[in-house]
């Protein structure tokens, strides 16, 4: 069963949510109710509790809990969370990060998918700070399922009614029922570091944990594509439905690489390869003899330039991590090593580097720049399955060109 929890805020339009959550409950949705105090003043929760089965949550203090930490457990339940209708209010500020009552807390907490449907006055709606805050939200990857145009409660005719009640109800179906455009594909996704021993106890390696190829792979198996993961050492699990190969020099990931390229459709190197591997290998632990030990690296196999010439009708998406001049150096890799796409961000930030949970990054293509900002791993996944699978199908991703690197 999916879950969705879904907000509703003081709109007149509030009295709707009984018959969205009606159509979800019986296309065996389970719905879980966040009320605003506004929403409050035109439904009441035992109204929407009764039609939803679950009990309404408004207080962030409300004694009778039936989570233990509500917000954070709803957040985490969510498979999709919806917000219908949606205030000028609540939408400003979400874009502004303003969590100060359960359902923006709780919003700010989910990494599920987020939808938005607005219902004000027309004027309200167009005003240029809305407009603003609907775009930031919409960079951040929320999805806005856009008001009608008719009368309004206030007698305006214009644009700011909510959705059609059928139209948000088929928005968060085709949401939940994942894409499976990907039936048929077969997607090789590596990740992680590699290590590159010195001798049998100590080796080189770097800070990669995994993570954003790791999120890739289980997107990329929900959309239905056969998904092997070649893994560098890392301390995650498999992700359902994806076939885990482990490896741990660079020799070994490249050797691995090689093998299985021609069989796929779509190849997306996450994994972090060490770009020097120590030009001999010591047998025995290397004693502490002096003050100085000298290692003679040599550089390993460029994985992307060697797979290259084996290119035939798949697509390739590399990843640079970078630390300063991000959108040049991605380009100067797209264009070497015949990429479809590359994957950069600024490693420098600590808050999208290594080891981070979040990531930003600036997908480049061969005639542009598309920005994708920061967002949990799993969510800027999701984003960048998308545009693998429109690749695949020969379809133009959708642009959204930016410079956040040089702001």
């Amino acid at each position: 069963m999916k879950h969705v929890v879904m907000g509703v805020t003081g709109s007149i339009a509030a009295y709707k949510a009984c018959d969205i959550i009606s159509a979800l409950r019986k296309s065996g949705v389970d719905v879980h109710v966040i009320l605003t105090h506004a929403g409050a003043e035109i439904i009441t929760p035992l109204t929407l509790e009764t039609i939803s089965g679950n009990r309404v949550v408004k207080d962030m203090f409300d004694s009778d809990r039936h989570f233990e930490v509500e917000h954070i457990s709803l957040a985490k339940l969510a498979d999709l969370f919806l917000v219908a209708p949606a205030t000028a209010n609540f939408i400003g500020k979400m874009a502004s990060g303003i969590a100060d009552d359960m359902l923006t807390t709780t919003v700010m907490a989910t990494t599920a998918p987020v939808m938005i449907a607005p219902a004000m006055n027309t004027n309200m709606y167009l005003d240029a700070a809305t407009q603003a805050n609907i775009e930031t939200l919409k960079r951040r990857g929320c999805e806005f399922i856009a008001p009608a145009t008719g009368h309004l409660a206030c007698g305006d005719e214009g644009i700011g009614k909510l959705a059609a009640v059928e139209d948000i109800v088929r928005a968060v179906l085709d949401k939940l029922n994942v894409k499976r455009d990907l039936e048929g594909k077969r997607v090789l996704v590596t990740a992680g570091p590699t290590r590159e021993a010195i001798d049998p106890v100590r080796y080189i390696t770097n800070r990669s944990s995994g993570k954003m190829g790791y999120a890739i792979a289980e997107a990329a198996a929900e959309r239905g594509a056969d998904v092997t993961l070649i893994s560098g050492p890392v301390s995650l699990g498999t992700p359902g439905g994806v076939k885990r190969v482990d490896i741990v020099s660079s020799d070994e990931l490249c050797d691995s690489v090689i093998e299985r390229f021609p069989g796929c459709d779509i190849l997306v190197m996450a994994a972090a390869p060490a770009d020097f591997t120590p030009a001999e290998f010591s047998s025995e632990k290397i004693k502490k003899g002096g003050d100085n030990l000298t290692l003679n690296l040599r550089a390993t196999r460029d994985i992307l330039k060697t797979i290259a010439p084996l290119k035939s009708n798949q697509k390739v998406m590399g990843f640079a991590a970078e630390t300063h001049d991000v959108e040049n150096y991605a380009r100067g890799k797209l264009e070497r090593k015949r990429c479809d796409m590359i994957v950069a961000n600024d490693v420098s930030r600590s808050d999208i580097g290594f080891n981070s949970s979040e990531n930003e990054v600036l997908l480049v293509y061969p005639d542009r720049t598309e920005f994708l900002e920061k967002a949990p791993k799993a969510q800027i996944a999701l984003q960048i399955i998308e545009r693998a699978c429109r690749l695949a199908q020969g379809k133009a991703p959708s642009w959204r060109t930016a410079d956040p690197f040089h702001a």
